[in-house]
């Protein structure tokens, strides 16, 4: 074999190796076995600082009825290209608690500019911006308002209990317990800390259910609580935090918005999507609570 033969060969064992490793280091960051499904449908917003792409999709066999939802990138580049209305078809891939969609295919339709779904422009609170004293019913059927939790450090996050997507409600809910048990475990555990889930879906997650779906996440935490309300109170208070959200049928569409309120009521941090991780809430808690005033 010359010189040229041998290195050709060198090469494509090497290509070979290196495609080895990448397969084995994309599996080692899965959550669970990779599913794939095909979807096709039309794109209804794309959200560039959440990376999603909202898209009014067909019916998945064997995982979900035809309905509106947004969807993680795993190439984000195509943020930039695509625009609403284009036709889109992909692989959606669920892995555990994360889900993707790859293999893009973008057919490009003329755009109603008056067409519904359209992103609109979302006005969001600053660090340092006092939270108003929104009006909620906790998940004992109890009216509170987000004054009493002066004096404590809230994190607050909206869920809603029928959300199938595995990263985006279930993921919040399994982040907030995490940070839960670092708090119980912690010196942390203190009266001056409190979680809190608001109900993006407040026609069926009544106290009730909420209460059933906290008994089966938050065992028994008291410093943890759901809430729902009005309409018009749940939309009063995710538009106040940047939150897009809509109905379809028995589906919330819906962004994420996870926020950090002080002791003082005043806006500390506000997280948009679901990159953050239970590691950096549970900081920014301790830093919190360290510069809170000690009673005597």
């Amino acid at each position: 074999m010359d010189n040229e033969a041998m290195y050709l060969v060198w090469v494509r064992w090497t290509a070979l190796i290196l495609a080895v490793l990448v397969v084995v280091g994309c599996r080692s960051r899965a959550v669970g076995p990779e599913e794939r499904y095909p979807i096709k449908g039309k794109v209804v917003s794309v959200d560039k600082r959440g990376s999603t792409v909202t898209i009014a999709h067909e019916d998945i066999p064997d995982l979900m009825d035809a309905m509106t939802m947004p969807f993680d990138l795993k190439d984000r580049r195509l943020l930039d290209q695509l625009a609403e209305g284009d036709g889109i078809q992909a692989t959606l891939v669920v892995a555990g608690r994360q889900s993707w969609l790859e293999n893009v295919v973008v057919t490009r339709e003329t755009v109603d500019p008056s067409g519904i779904g359209k992103a609109e422009t979302r006005v969001e609170p600053k660090p340092g911006d006092e939270v108003p004293d929104f009006q909620l019913t906790d998940q004992n059927g109890k009216r509170i308002g987000f004054h009493q939790y002066r004096g404590r450090v809230v994190v607050l996050t909206f869920i809603y209990t029928r959300c199938p997507l595995p990263d985006y409600c279930p993921l919040m809910t399994d982040n907030f317990a995490q940070i839960g048990k670092a708090l119980k475990a912690g010196s942390e555990s203190k009266p001056q800390i409190q979680l809190l889930s608001i109900t993006l879906d407040p026609e069926y997650d009544t106290p009730k259910v909420l209460r059933e779906y906290a008994a089966q996440h938050s065992e028994g935490s008291r410093q943890w609580d759901y809430a729902t309300g009005t309409k018009d109170e749940i939309k009063q208070m995710a538009t106040y935090f940047g939150m897009q959200y809509w109905t379809e049928g028995d589906q919330v569409i819906h962004g994420l918005r996870t926020a950090i309120v002080g002791a003082d009521g005043k806006l500390l941090k506000l997280y948009r999507g679901n990159d953050w991780k239970p590691e950096e809430i549970i900081s920014e808690i301790r830093n919190a609570a360290a510069a809170q005033p000690k009673s005597s």
